[in-house]
């Protein structure tokens, strides 16, 4: 049989959606008051615009405690009449919409957030410099019941799509990796216990928005730390969500913010740029040898997730979204080839919006995103591509406005 066309109308679950490509959940940077914006309506306009399938808004929490910062949206009430316009404002495109759905658990900044951090275990925090308490029984009842109230607004708000963030040492990758995972009760030991709030949530949210939307899970292919997801621990958490039958697509990333983010990132490691951004004491320390370990740098290369992503390919049914540096058309129609049904691109979506129509039209074979990773810093005040031209910026949001 011959690959898809990666530029051809593709159905995912209950969700028509133009073609095969889809803008990552990347954080934009344009919700200083933890509200839609224009601005970051601009933002995901440009690459809807552009020609992508899908744009992923990044990131929508759960909880005022799931935020990483306190800019962050929170699903609520209150945010959903600028959520639904935004919604409204990518469907004009012909794009799909979807968002990224989930409670940044050790990854978020509790002293920003005014509100205690949790994880699987209790654990200091680099971002806040306070103790990530241990989630209780009680914490995660709420978790999981935040997740429904989410799912069920965000289909309110007219979302396509509901990405459901299980990677990334993220509160659901918590419990997942070894490392993080310390408890003896019925959420840590093997891997079936360390699963259970992936695989609850995965239900939940399912059974309240049935075949209204797409529900989707980001799952790591590797977490590049020691005690983090492997390959094999995120092969097994596929087979299992696979067998549950909640989800209709699993997009396979890699990394962590809290211990390895580079590792998703790959290429240059802007050190000196993102110590700049941070508080004082985080800059200091980002500055020491140890600090500047946090930022280790891999070479870049096209799709270099593919080698572990083949894993998945080759073990499972499901439809699988391919990440990580993929710029190139030669590279989207070889994950068509694969079998892998979406590509998932980022950088090079941020450095030309239009890279999609662009590719498809044949007036180019590949993005020129350099991979510098100097965008990396920007994303606490307006997401942007340091390359950009003066006329070619897409509208960023300055703090107090």
């Amino acid at each position: 049989m011959s690959a898809p066309d990666v530029f051809a109308p593709v159905d995912l679950g209950p969700v028509r959606l133009r073609n095969r490509t889809v803008k990552a959940a990347t954080f934009e940077g344009r919700t200083p008051h933890g509200e839609v914006t224009d601005e970051l309506i601009a933002y995901h306009r440009a690459p809807a615009e552009g020609g992508v399938g899908l744009t992923t808004v990044a990131y929508l929490a759960v909880a005022p405690d799931g935020r990483t910062h306190a800019e962050q949206i929170v699903v609520s009430e209150r945010t959903l009449p600028g959520l639904a316009r935004l919604a409204d404002e990518i469907h004009a495109t012909g794009a799909a919409i979807a968002g990224q759905v989930g409670h940044a658990g050790p990854v978020a900044n509790g002293r920003s957030n005014g509100v205690p951090a949790i994880a699987a275990s209790r654990m200091p925090s680099p971002l806040s410099m306070q103790m990530i308490r241990s989630a209780s029984e009680r914490d995660l009842t709420r978790v999981t019941k935040a997740y429904v109230d989410t799912a069920r607004l965000l289909v309110r708000a007219g979302f396509d799509v509901l990405e459901l963030h299980m990677a990334h040492s993220y509160l659901i990758s918590s419990f997942l990796a070894p490392a993080l995972n310390r408890r003896r009760d019925r959420w840590g030991g093997p891997l079936e216990r360390r699963a259970r709030l992936a695989r609850q949530v995965a239900r939940v949210v399912r059974e309240e928005v049935g075949d209204a939307v797409a529900v989707t899970a980001k799952i790591s292919v590797s977490d590049g730390f020691a005690g983090g997801v492997t390959t094999e621990i995120g092969l097994d958490l596929a087979r299992l969500l696979q067998g549950d039958g909640h989800l209709d697509a699993l997009q396979l990333s890699g990394g962590s913010s809290l211990m390895n983010p580079m590792y998703l990132f790959r290429g240059a490691a802007p050190v000196s740029e993102f110590a700049d951004t941070m508080p004082p004491l985080v800059r200091w320390g980002m500055r020491t040898p140890v600090g500047r370990s946090f930022l280790k740098e891999y070479p870049f290369e096209e799709a270099y997730f593919r080698e572990k992503a083949m894993e998945f390919r080759r073990e499972l049914a499901m439809p699988l979204m391919l990440l990580g540096g993929i710029n190139r058309l030669d590279t989207m129609q070889q994950a068509m080839a694969d079998g892998f049904d979406f590509v998932v691109m980022g950088r090079a979506l941020l450095r030309e919006p239009d890279l999609v129509n662009r590719l498809q039209a044949g007036v180019a074979r590949k993005g020129i995103c350099i991979h510098c990773n100097r965008c990396m810093p920007t994303i606490y005040s307006g997401t942007r591509c340091p390359e950009w031209a003066a006329g070619e910026i897409i509208p960023v949001v300055r703090r107090g406005e």
